[in-house]
């Protein structure tokens, strides 16, 4: 017989919570790899995430900054200039972001075989 679950299994002070992001998150994963071969704008970033708002990109690379994964550098230019680039703690991430992906590639088929079993079953009932 399997043991219950202890109630203090996770404990309050446990550091959890100052993870820079949760598994699932949806940006920051794709803006690390948006920002893998070097700096880049604002606009270019939009390009290939052309399904995220202005408003949701940047309260995200504003997290990652604080966090420490980019920064962002702004060139006294005109038109004014601002890049966002991975710092070596952002660059880390890359090894976990690339180990889910080819988690995802090899069972994402099961995943949606099992999500259209789920849904055929919830309607037939």
């Amino acid at each position: 017989m399997i043991e219950p679950l202890d109630p203090d299994m996770f404990d309050p002070m446990c550091p959890s919570s100052a993870i820079p992001f949760q598994i699932g998150d949806k940006w920051t994963g794709m803006i690390v790899r948006c920002l893998a071969d070097g700096p880049r704008r604002f606009t270019e970033l939009r390009v290939p995430l052309r399904t995220i708002t202005p408003k949701v990109l940047t309260a995200t690379l504003r997290a990652m900054q604080r966090d420490g994964l980019v920064t962002r550098t702004a060139y006294d230019e005109n038109p004014p200039r601002v890049e966002y680039e991975l710092t070596e703690l952002g660059r880390s991430m890359l090894i976990l972001i690339d180990a889910a992906r080819t988690w995802s590639e090899q069972y994402l088929p099961a995943i949606l075989a099992a999500r259209r079993a789920s849904e055929e079953l919830t309607t037939f009932r």
